[in-house]
């Protein structure tokens, strides 16, 4: 559709473009072979809070609650005060935590870090064929998949998903790398060595040898569409020039939500998803194909 409009859409996951080009220099030394054939990449990306019991509240009279959950399920406000910046909440910033309007750290830090790993993977325009759901932890007891306790935040607070590829490439999302021996962010695993990267650092044996052997500006420039790396803004406003699609596109931020979206459904449901990525429906699990729409609640219906 893109194509047919030369309408220029452009998503915002920064860490493509800037902090200080450390994810777009862990790509492009993957695509000049410098680990060797990429294998295996793990994602540490952080588990959900828990809450606790939130009483029913009051609905501010300056939100429109009805409105606020549009298509979402119609259920009682509910706020507790605390000493965080918003206390706990089903409502704003707090959204992230309830499976009703988000995914959790898999939807939230997840968007970011499986973005980046399908791109190194070279495979940010398809998806896995299985996600196998290795452990997770929820804060609240589920059945069928849904959370049985309307009081509390319930994404999952602990978990290790896997998803692997058509080719064989395995990409593992963790909430935390305390276990891992290293911190947020993406482990990339070669055939011939390994990179860490995440938004302060970008380490490995590969990073010490670009001072004597730095990367082709060529690769850098063919990754980033040809256009200059460095500003995601620029990115945007150059794209908009030419009618050219942002180094953040809509299409490849689709496939990596996607991976997102079945790793909360193989938690949720306890249970491997079996995925066609090339017709986009999962597969030999009528339940849990059911779970790529849900129904929409009466006046907020979105027509597709």
């Amino acid at each position: 559709m893109l194509e047919e409009t030369k309408r220029v859409f452009q998503v915002g996951t920064q860490q493509r473009s800037e902090m200080a080009l450390r994810f777009l220099h862990a790509v492009a030394m993957v695509r000049e072979g410098r680990i060797g054939e990429l294998k295996t990449v793990t994602c540490a990306i952080g588990g959900a809070p828990s809450s606790g019991e939130i009483p029913v509240a009051e609905i501010p009279k300056e939100l429109n609650w009805d409105m606020w959950l549009g298509q979402a399920p119609l259920t009682d406000f509910r706020f507790k005060a605390t000493n965080g910046r918003y206390g706990n909440s089903r409502c704003h910033y707090e959204f992230r935590w309830w499976y009703e309007y988000s995914g959790g750290k898999m939807t939230d830090w997840g968007a970011h870090h499986v973005d980046i790993a399908a791109w190194a993977f070279n495979l940010e325009n398809t998806g896995p064929v299985k996600v196998e759901p290795v452990s997770a932890v929820h804060p609240v007891a589920f059945k069928d998949g849904m959370p049985t306790d309307p009081s509390q935040y319930n994404t999952a607070t602990q978990f290790h998903v896997t998803a692997t590829f058509k080719n064989g490439a395995v990409l593992h999302i963790h909430d935390s790398a305390n276990d891992l021996g290293f911190d947020n962010g993406l482990l990339l695993e070669g055939t011939t060595g390994r990179i860490f990267v995440n938004r302060g650092k970008l380490t490995g044996d590969a990073v010490d040898a670009l001072k004597t052997n730095p990367l082709k500006e060529e690769t850098l420039k063919t990754l980033y569409k040809g256009k200059t790396p460095g500003n995601h803004m620029q990115n945007f406003f150059e794209c908009i020039g030419d009618r050219t699609q942002p180094i953040s596109d809509v299409h490849s931020h689709h496939r990596a939500m996607t991976v997102c979206h079945l790793a909360n459904i193989a938690i949720r449901l306890d249970r491997t998803i079996q995925w066609d990525p090339d017709t986009e429906q999962i597969v030999n699990d009528p339940q849990a194909a059911t779970w790529q729409a849900r129904e929409q609640r009466k006046g907020y219906e979105i027509q597709v």
